[in-house]
Formats: C-alpha cells, structure tokens, sequence
C-alpha cells in the first residue's frame, strides 16, 4: 500500500466572513512531485498554511505522515516549507542562517547547505537582504532541504523571478529531491515549468479541490474530440464533458473518457497539461463536475 505524504478531510477555514477552503478533500502519496495549481483566491496557501501547522482548520482535518502538524515537533520536524515571499532575516548572512537552522532542528545537514550556495555562486558572507529576488529564493530552498524534510511545500517560490533564475531554482529543486526521495507540493501559475517537473496534479478552485491524480493518467484518460454538433446526448466513451465550444455545424469537446471513441466521427487530440488545468479551471466558473481521480 502506498504511503500518504498529505492528506486533507472535508477540510475547511475560513477568514471571518470568507471561505477560504470547504470541503477539500485530498491524498499525495509519498515520493510524487506534486503541482498545486489555481487562481488567485483559491485557497492554495491556506492549504498549505494548514499542512506545516500554521493556521487551525474550522472544519475537517489535514495529516502528514497520518499526524496533526500541530501535534507536536515531531511532526514538524518531517517538513520543509517555503513561504511565497521567501521570508528571510534580511540583515542575516547566509552563514548565519544555517548555523541558526542548525540550533533549532534535530536533523539538520549544514555542509549541505553550505556547498550548494558555494556550487551556486551565492555568497555565504553577506547579508541576504543585499542579494538578488533569485539568489534569495536559493537560500530559502538550501535552507528548506538543509532539515532534511520528508514532505517539501513551496508557495509560489519563483513567482517574482525572472526565466533565467526560475530555471535554475527548478533545477536545484529537482536534483535535491532525486536525492533526498522528499514528496514535493508546489504551488505556481507557472504551468510550463510545473510540466517539467510535476509528476502528480492537484487542481484548486473556489475554495474546493477540482481534479486531483497522476499527470501520466490524467492525460491518458482525457482528450479534445472535434466532431459534428451536439447538444445535451451522451457521446459514446465520454463520460464527462469538462469543455465545450460550439460553431454552428461543429463541437469541439475536452472530454473525461471511460471507453473508445468513434474516430470515424471524432477527429481526437491528445491534451496538454495546459489544457487540462485550464479546462478544469473555467468548467469550475460555470458548473459543477464529477469528482476525478486518478
């Protein structure tokens, strides 16, 4: 049976008036490198401010590892975390940071830290304040892999980087990972790096989960047919509509499958990961869905 890295029951918070989750249900299993994907406002670093304890939920309930990460240290001590503002002591050096890190975690592996700044050209000696929006995110991320987590989340971290340190951000990341084994969920806009990377998808709208499940079998069990106009009757091997648009002799659908489709009527495309998340997102503004997992 497979791990679960992080789990959330029907979980729910809100911000007086506002919800910001309800009813959000989800499983990572250990060992996938997730992508968190959704607009603005739709709960994705509330989730992820539940998952490392820092917010309580109202409703439900999140698990790491099958505990509360407000049960304890222990639990805490299996996760990295980096904010979306990469919040670091700016008056701090590098050096200082990591001596610091290792005053207040149990496991925690400095020469590590130490050697991928030094390989990545970015000082040790000067406060991190002076340094680039990239450089910082760099510190933040050798400081979050330094403790040695089990489950690594990551807010928007490359967010306000420019293409060039995006890359190399995405490319420490990866190489850490392959080598710690860490479960990753990161949260981004940025589909075409989460393409690269992510291996497993979860899809955030409106305060609730849409699509959650491997990217390999997510895009294996969707597709966008084009074919002559239809209406509300069922197509054959479509077992939810998620996208439509309509001419007046012509439908083209992105579709959910359960069985074949009659290629003599449909022309059939494979989807990109794009195209998933962006069909799931606007479906999301007009009508509700059926669950999917995969």
């Amino acid at each position: 049976m497979t791990e679960v890295a992080l789990e959330a029951h029907e979980l729910g918070k809100r911000y007086g008036r506002s919800t910001a989750l309800r009813g959000c249900s989800l499983q990572l299993p250990a060992g996938r490198i997730a992508a968190l994907v959704g607009p603005n406002g739709a709960g994705k670093s509330t989730l992820l401010h539940l998952a490392v304890g820092l917010l309580e939920p109202d409703e439900g309930q999140v698990r790491v590892f099958g505990r509360d990460p407000r049960a304890g240290t222990e639990v805490l001590a299996e996760i990295g975390f980096v904010a979306q503002d990469t919040p670091l002591y700016p008056d701090f050096t590098a050096a200082e940071l990591i001596t610091m890190g290792g005053k207040l975690n149990r496991r925690w592996d400095a020469d590590v830290a130490r050697d991928r700044l030094a390989r990545l050209g970015i000082p040790l000696d000067k406060p991190v304040g002076s340094l680039s929006g990239g450089q910082r995110a760099q510190v933040a991320l050798a400081l979050a892999l330094a403790k040695q987590p089990r489950l690594l989340l990551l807010d928007e971290p490359v967010a306000a980087l420019d293409p060039l340190a995006r890359h190399a951000f995405m490319q420490e990341l990866m190489g850490a990972v392959a080598d710690l084994g860490t479960t990753v969920l990161l949260s981004s806009h940025l589909l075409a790096d989460l393409e690269r990377v992510c291996d497993y998808l979860v899809v955030l709208q409106t305060a609730q989960v849409q699509l959650t499940g491997s990217v390999d079998d997510l895009l294996a069990g969707h597709r966008t047919i084009v074919g002559p106009r239809v209406g509300a009757e069922a197509v054959p091997g479509v077992a939810a509509v998620v996208r439509a648009s309509h001419t007046e002799r012509q439908s083209t659908l992105l579709v959910r499958t359960d069985g074949p489709l009659d290629e003599s009527l449909w022309t059939v495309h494979e989807v990109t990961l794009e195209d998933l998340v962006l069909a799931y997102l606007g479906a999301a503004d007009t009508r509700p869905l059926p669950e999917v997992t995969a």
